[in-house]
């Protein structure tokens, strides 16, 4: 449990209030000559405003005031300091859904799987949210393509299935769940955390939590084509049409194997997410039309 307000921030109370209140005035010219002052930049990290107490920092992206951002930066911020629920600034602002402001975080170095202490993530937010421009930056910068959620579902213990990936799915973010996979997210699980899998004994794959959410065949057609074990999903058929199609598409696939391109796809990509460079696929030294292979791209049309 973080502690809701240090000894120097109760005693600075009346500065802090002032600098929040620079802040979210987006009053940047005001900040900065604040913050040339010593009083002021000693409380530059601290926490303070009603509710979820957190730093000016926080204040400044909650409200997407990007100029004041860069002055705090530039006066030397902490970019990971977190608020009382652990939450990051860069979480703030991907919740808030402010694409400047989370690129500037990135770029000045925060941290893309925010605090470890949060239950939440700012991959698991913008995959919730289906905001797919974050999403990229958040996976381009580094952050855990198979994250989860500390905490288990609302109707059972499958946290397994509380990935990115699962969220993207359910809430229905093609986007979303296209770019998961194509940075490596992992198509069975979600989930790498072999102590979390064993903890649980028949864990539910993404495809499984996509059948039964009617999820559609497009969702289906992704998970196999990113190399998802088709026998390991319980089939449950259901009355409804959209289902039955992924149902019969599943079974398909069961029945056929793979072709010898596809299956070298997978390996090849395989090995790079072991070695953490599946975002270096463009600098591989080979034709364009196999890098466009690697990544799933279709191949463009030659007109005759």
């Amino acid at each position: 449990m973080l502690q809701l307000r240090t000894a120097e921030e109760e005693k600075r109370s009346c500065e802090i209030s002032q600098l929040r209140q620079a802040v979210l005035q987006n009053n940047d010219r005001l900040l900065d000559e604040m913050l040339c002052q010593e009083i002021y930049k000693k409380v530059i990290n601290c926490r303070g405003g009603w509710g979820i107490a957190g730093t000016p920092l926080h204040a400044a992206v909650s409200k997407g005031h990007l100029s004041c951002l860069q002055v705090l930066l530039a006066h030397g911020a902490i970019i990971d300091c977190v608020d009382v629920k652990a939450q990051t600034p860069l979480f703030a602002a991907v919740r808030g859904k402010y694409l400047d402001c989370v690129l500037t975080l990135l770029k000045a170095g925060a941290n893309p799987n925010g605090s470890s202490s949060n239950n939440c993530s700012p991959v698991l937010t913008a995959a919730r949210e289906g905001d797919a421009e974050i999403l990229k930056q958040l996976l381009k910068h580094g952050a855990e393509v198979n994250s989860r959620s500390k905490v288990l579902l609302w109707t059972s213990s499958a946290r397994v299935s509380s990935g990115p990936l699962y969220l993207a799915a359910v809430y229905g973010h093609m986007e979303c769940f296209k770019l998961l996979l194509l940075y490596g997210a992992d198509p069975d699980h979600n989930c790498t955390d072999a102590k979390l899998l064993s903890s649980d004994k028949q864990p539910k794959t993404v495809l499984e939590m996509c059948l039964r959410h009617g999820c559609g065949v497009e969702y289906i057609q992704l998970l196999i084509d990113f190399g998802a074990n088709v026998y390991l999903p319980t089939l449950i058929i259901e009355k409804s049409t959209k289902q039955n199609e992924a149902v019969e598409l599943l079974l398909r696939e069961r029945g056929n194997p793979k072709a010898l391109t596809s299956q070298c796809r997978l390996v090849v990509r395989r090995h790079l997410r072991k070695i953490n460079k599946i975002n270096c696929i463009d600098q591989l030294e080979m034709p364009t039309s196999l890098i466009n292979f690697l990544q799933h791209k279709a191949a463009p049309v030659t007109v005759l």
